[in-house]
């Protein structure tokens, strides 16, 4: 970061990055030799990784056993039983967090010889499918309930109570009433299935996460420790920071580029918030909405492919869709879901009469871009692996990061020459950092590696022939209504989402609901594609993390900008309303999601129309376009939002045959109240500089 913007450092950010510690990094500080424990596991796992993607040849089921023995391993050393102190004698090891405890390391070692049976034991479990012995049932069970522990304490009880419902009615499906009766599953058949098969614990979620989603979390851990999140907040604001409310929309534009190497939006938050936080405060926004920005626009980082919070892999596999096709889908909704954000953050500052940041107190563009085009270096050429040759993600990420390792082992020494310093210290540096960067690569795999396997019970019970249940479930509660249906799995994934991870989120909703909206609306006689079903589902999951109560990333900006977590998290919420008018839009309108579409002009044109209605929606419900909407401007707001959603209803509707005309329409109209406005618009700009203080 530029001399010219230091980082704040007090009590709020300091809780903020705990709440990341508390969130990915494990609670454990340990002393002795096991300090050293934690760190060797993690730097293997990642080195394992790395093989896996190069020389390593493996059957799946083995890649897919070793990936979750190494990521409940590291959940029971690093974090303890309870976060809360335990002051009964003999029970205090339960909470210890300045060491391991015996009985801890004694689970570690057990989850993982339970988590490698299946490998162990490969060829004699195989044998026996559909007919396990006494052995295979015993650690097949224990298994399930280790995993659960697992999951309780790196995520939180929501996803292990989540399975524990499902298998208790997976073995009492028979005994409810008729309108949830399910035909249920003897013991044998379910830890068959959930714990010695491909079907459950080690079905496709983990093999994703082992083949693909660690490469690209280990590739941003790499990214971050090298110093390119600073890079990129740096250039945001040398880019923004002179407009109106630049500090906000610097946040913005620097979310979304952490957003393609960060997974987490608490993360997310504290790297960018850490900065934009203050700065938005020093140039007039309110505390709350300064931090309800840095929610929304974190959250949104995980919409932004090509990573998009580690879903985009899964997505491709459930959809059985090329992994670009999936980027694709995504584009035109999650870059208009960001210019709306620019437009929103436009509008606050235009209510409160501000202006940006003096040059003086701005890094400069092109000394930031000078001294950090290095960090573009590994990002280009990832995307020019995936686009130009096509490679597989998992290869286009393992050449990406050899790429990166090689900067970050001689960008230190670069350094140390043009300081004079002794060059083998700028070696020592860099290789520092590689290997800190490895161990924080697998050590926010964790979350990922133990939610993928836990939502892979529940995927599993699905199979056993819950799918059609759960259709007729939604039908009846939706009596048939497609809106009512699309609200029914919008609430679900929000309440879901409250106490799960959002890729577990995706998948327990996906494997529920997704096969269930494509059916039951061509019940209704209306085609919904696969693609867009998931990507439904996948964005209420993402919104679940700055919805009230429960929104941890509005509680760590909170924490940043000393604002109530609440009144931020609902704030943040209604900025992120336009978020979640887009998947409704995409439902009914798949041309937002360029199904079908394979004209790069016709891609450009659909995009900006799109982007026009988000703009519009946000102008709506912010009460403020150009000037203060009057409550006319705001309906006719509605309407231009409508029509640039669903061009085909208003089509058919007048009577147009080629629906992309309606576009226009909706831009006139957006036209029209532009100069409607404009002239209270000059009003209030006046009257802002005419109160201005003296030379500003």
């Amino acid at each position: 970061m530029s001399e010219k913007i230091q980082e704040p450092v007090d009590e709020g950010l300091e809780q903020a990055r705990k709440m990341v510690e508390e969130e990915e990094m494990g609670l454990r500080h340990a002393v002795g030799w096991q300090r050293f424990l934690v760190p060797i596991v993690a730097l293997s796992w990642s080195l394992f990784q790395l093989s896996l993607a190069s020389w390593l040849l493996l059957d799946s089921t083995y890649v897919r056993a070793i990936h979750l023995a190494f990521a409940v391993f590291l959940i029971f050393v690093s974090f303890p039983t309870f976060k809360r102190k335990i002051n009964i004698p003999g029970l205090r090891w339960l909470s210890a967090t300045d060491r391991i405890p015996t009985p801890d390391l004694i689970i570690a070692v057990a989850a993982t010889v339970l988590a490698l049976y299946i490998a162990i034991d490969y060829e004699g479990i195989a044998s026996r499918v559909g007919m396990p012995n006494t052995r295979d049932m015993i650690l097949g069970g224990l298994l399930v309930l280790v995993l659960w522990e697992a999951t309780r304490r790196v995520v939180g009880p929501a996803l292990a109570v989540i399975g524990i419902l499902f298998t208790l009615y997976a073995f009492f499906g028979p005994y409810m009433p008729d309108f949830l009766a399910f035909k249920g599953v003897s013991l044998t058949r379910y830890v068959g299935q959930i714990s010695l098969t491909t079907e459950g614990i080690y079905g496709v979620p983990i093999y994703v996460s082992a083949k693909i989603v660690f490469l690209y979390v280990l590739f941003g851990a790499l990214l971050e420790r090298a110093g390119a999140g600073r890079f990129f907040i740096d250039l945001a604001m040398s880019m923004l920071g002179r407009y109106k409310g630049g500090p906000a929309k610097a946040a913005v534009l620097s979310s979304g580029l952490t957003g393609l190497i960060s997974g987490s939006s608490i993360a997310n938050v504290v790297t960018t918030g850490t900065f934009t936080i203050p700065l938005m405060k020093k140039v007039g926004y309110p505390a709350k909405k300064a931090a309800a920005i840095e929610v929304a626009v974190s959250t949104n980082g995980q919409l932004m492919p090509p990573v998009m919070g580690a879903a985009a892999f899964i997505i491709a596999e459930y959809v059985n869709l090329p992994y670009l096709e999936v980027c694709k889908a995504a584009a035109v909704p999650a870059f208009a879901s960001y210019i709306a954000l620019f437009f929103l953050t436009h509008i606050e500052a235009s209510k409160l009469g501000m202006r940006g940041l003096t040059k003086a107190e701005l890094p400069i563009f092109f000394t930031i871009l000078k001294n950090g085009f290095h960090y573009l270096v590994p990002i280009l050429y990832l995307l020019y692996e995936l686009i130009v040759p096509r490679h597989s993600p998992d290869m286009a990420a393992f050449r990406a990061t050899m790429v990166l390792l090689v900067i970050m082992l001689f960008q230190h020494v670069f350094t140390a020459k043009r300081e004079g310093a002794p060059l083998q210290l700028g070696l020592v540096k860099g290789v520092i950092d590689i290997y800190e960067g490895m161990i924080a690569g697998a050590r926010n795999m964790v979350s990922v590696a133990v939610a993928t396997a836990a939502a892979g019970i529940v995927v599993g019970i699905v199979t056993m022939g819950l799918g059609g249940l759960v259709t007729d479930i939604i039908d009846t509660l939706s009596m048939g209504n497609l809106y009512m249906m699309l609200g029914i799995v919008a609430v679900c994934s929000l309440i879901l989402g409250m106490g799960l991870p959002t890729t577990a989120n995706y998948i327990v909703m996906a494997s529920l609901t997704a096969p269930a909206l494509v059916t039951l609306a061509d019940w209704n006689g209306f085609a919904v594609p696969l693609i867009a079903a998931h990507l439904f589902c996948f964005y209420f999951g993402i919104l679940a993390d700055d919805t009230p109560p429960v929104g941890l990333a509005a509680y760590a900006a909170s924490a940043i900008a000393r604002s109530e977590p609440i009144p931020t998290g609902v704030q943040g919420f209604l900025y992120d309303i336009r978020t979640a008018v887009l998947p409704f839009m995409f439902i009914f309108n798949t041309d937002i999601l360029l199904v079908g579409i394979n004209s790069f002009p016709l891609a450009v044109y659909i995009f900006l129309m799109t982007c026009i209605g988000t703009c519009s929606f946000a102008a709506a419900t912010q009460g403020w376009f150009i000037a203060k909407n009057k409550i006319h401007e705001t309906l006719l707001l509605i309407l231009v939002c409508a029509i640039m959603f669903r061009p085909d209803f208003f089509g058919n509707l007048l009577g147009i045959g080629n629906h992309y005309l309606c576009y226009l329409l909706g831009v006139a109209l957006l036209g029209g109240i532009y100069a409607i406005q404009k002239p209270r618009a000059r009003k209030h700009e006046a009257a802002i500089l005419a109160n201005a203080p003296k030379g500003v």
